[in-house]
């Protein structure tokens, strides 16, 4: 069966963007994906400290939660990562997961000594997000984080719903666009992870 991992990376358990993400994971499971949902603000995580023992083993020194997210992300075929704009990037909970995974690069790049360029996708990624404002820029940031986070996942960046001039909660409920699209994010990389999962069999 096929695992997706849904991380709801608001400070707002239900605020605009965990409504999309509830949608996108309503079109997994329809396709009969198997979907765990990660609320980051219900889990005790530090931000980085730059400890650097994680030089030596591969493994964070920080004696948190961030080991049981980074688990349930590693058993995952495919991600979904919800997180509001704030200043033209993630959400600070989004962010410190990602910092912590730090640790995977230095095990990755430093220790593995994976090439750059040629180092494996053996997931697919969908990207989440809302802004409050219509500038074109407004995903810019968030969209090049977002990227290379997936990046030391192994996860390649596959398809994004971004939503603009959304702000006050519950004003997503006036946007049916965002919403089908995030659905059919969902069903979709449900599909093509079912499809892929085929052909290695």
């Amino acid at each position: 069966m096929v695992k997706i991992i849904a991380i709801y990376g608001s400070p707002r358990r239900d605020g605009n963007s965990a409504a999309l993400l509830k949608q996108a994971v309503a079109g997994a499971r329809q396709q009969g994906a198997e979907v765990e949902e990660v609320i980051l603000r219900d889990y005790n995580m530090s931000p980085c400290l730059e400890i650097y023992q994680c030089i030596k083993t591969g493994e964070c020194a920080i004696r948190d939660d961030f080991p049981k997210v980074l688990e349930k992300l590693e058993a995952s075929d495919g991600i979904i990562l919800a997180s509001p704009i704030f200043f033209y990037t993630v959400s600070a909970h989004t962010k410190i997961l990602m910092d912590r995974c730090q640790s995977l690069w230095v095990r990755k790049y430093w220790i593995e000594k994976q090439d750059f360029k040629n180092a494996p996708q053996t997931r697919k990624g969908v990207f989440i997000s809302i802004g409050a404002t219509t500038g074109k820029k407004l995903f810019d940031g968030a969209l090049l984080t977002v990227k290379y986070f997936f990046d030391v996942l192994n996860a390649g960046l596959w398809k994004t719903v971004l939503c603009r001039g959304v702000d006050r909660k519950g004003e997503i409920d006036k946007r049916d666009d965002c919403l089908q699209e995030a659905f059919e994010a969902g069903r979709d990389l449900a599909i093509v992870l079912k499809d892929e999962k085929k052909i290695a069999e």
